[in-house]
């Protein structure tokens, strides 16, 4: 099943198995679309859904407060490559990103849950991260796989859009449905 537009923005998910216990749902993978490139490993027996589907009943419940001061920052790659560094290089915590403090700047993407993916299981196996930022009626999206070695993004996968909220949200909604 697709929901959206893989050109633009779009969740694709396909189930195998369904389970009646809520804490598997169902095996299957969860995938996301943006501007034409796949975020997830795609295969039939890529996750347990049950992880995609509350972060995305959770991204529902918690619209607008995906916020950053940083989230205009218009080079995406500038944006993954701080929070990769942040989060998973050493020794960073004298580092300063955006004019943000590294604890600081770590904070933002826990107490904001701007990380969408990876979301806690197989699903994002494949390195892809998806992080979003809700901008008034707006929200950013940008997706990138990092490189083998090292810390930074790829280029060659980095994707940027800013979407409609009501576009983005409703898509999100009709997939949960």
């Amino acid at each position: 099943m697709i929901v959206g537009d893989p050109s633009r923005f779009a969740i694709e998910s396909g189930i195998t198995v369904a389970y009646e216990r809520l804490g598997f749902l169902a095996l299957g993978f969860f995938v996301i679309h943006i501007r034409g490139r796949r975020y997830g490993v795609q295969a039939r027996d890529a996750t347990l859904l049950a992880c995609s589907f509350d972060e995305v009943e959770a991204r529902l419940a918690d619209r607008g407060i995906h916020t950053a001061s940083f989230a205009a920052e218009p080079d995406a790659g500038r944006i993954a490559d701080a929070y990769r560094d942040a989060v998973y290089a050493p020794e960073q915590e004298n580092e300063r990103y955006f004019g943000l403090a590294h604890d600081e700047f770590c904070g933002h993407f826990c107490s904001h849950q701007l990380v969408w993916a990876p979301d806690g299981d197989e699903a994002f196996d494949d390195g892809s991260f998806v992080l979003q930022f809700d901008a008034g009626d707006r929200v950013r999206l940008i997706g990138f796989r990092s490189i083998p070695q090292g810390y930074h993004h790829d280029p060659c996968t980095l994707s940027d859009i800013w979407l409609e909220a009501d576009t983005f949200y409703d898509i999100l909604g009709e997939w949960r449905n």
